[in-house]
């Protein structure tokens, strides 16, 4: 499968969600959508991100933007990290790398002197007609989610 790409449309997909759910892109066509691919679960930045998300989602919503979070944990991981930090937004399972490939965040990282595959975080923010409009690789977590929100509103003002 192709890689995604600026100003280009987002190939359908559909995963398994948090709600017992699944997404489908194709359902959330009329409103932004900002994927945040993160690497684990409850690790502490993964944590502090999707804090930050959860604190600024009124304000998402209100700007018509859909948060959803993604990584490789399960659905069982995803319910329990939802629940304890009680986040509104759905988590996405993607256990097959199916969206982390399409998206290309899956990188070569230095864990405790190893090598290892893992999700570089990394968020896209795909406008209401599905194209592709912005991306963020290597993100660092610190004004992160306030950036993001700064970009919807931009493309709301055009």
């Amino acid at each position: 499968m192709a890689k995604v790409e600026l100003d280009k449309k987002i190939p359908p997909f559909t995963l398994a969600a948090t709600g017992e759910q699944t997404i489908d892109l194709g359902q959330l066509k009329g409103s932004h959508v900002v994927l945040y691919f993160y690497p684990k679960d409850g690790t502490p930045g993964c944590t502090r991100e999707g804090q930050d998300f959860r604190d600024l989602h009124s304000k998402f919503k209100r700007q018509n933007a859909i948060i959803l979070g993604i990584s490789r944990d399960s659905i069982k991981s995803h319910e329990n990290f939802k629940t304890k930090q009680g986040f509104p937004f759905e988590l996405l399972s993607d256990a097959e790398e199916t969206l982390c490939n399409l998206f290309d965040v899956i990188k070569m990282k230095n864990m405790y002197g190893k090598q290892v595959r893992g999700i570089e975080r990394s968020t896209f923010l795909v406008d209401e007609k599905g194209i592709l409009r912005r991306e963020w690789r290597k993100v660092k977590v610190d004004g992160h989610a306030e950036e993001v929100l700064d970009a919807v509103m931009s493309l709301n003002r055009k």
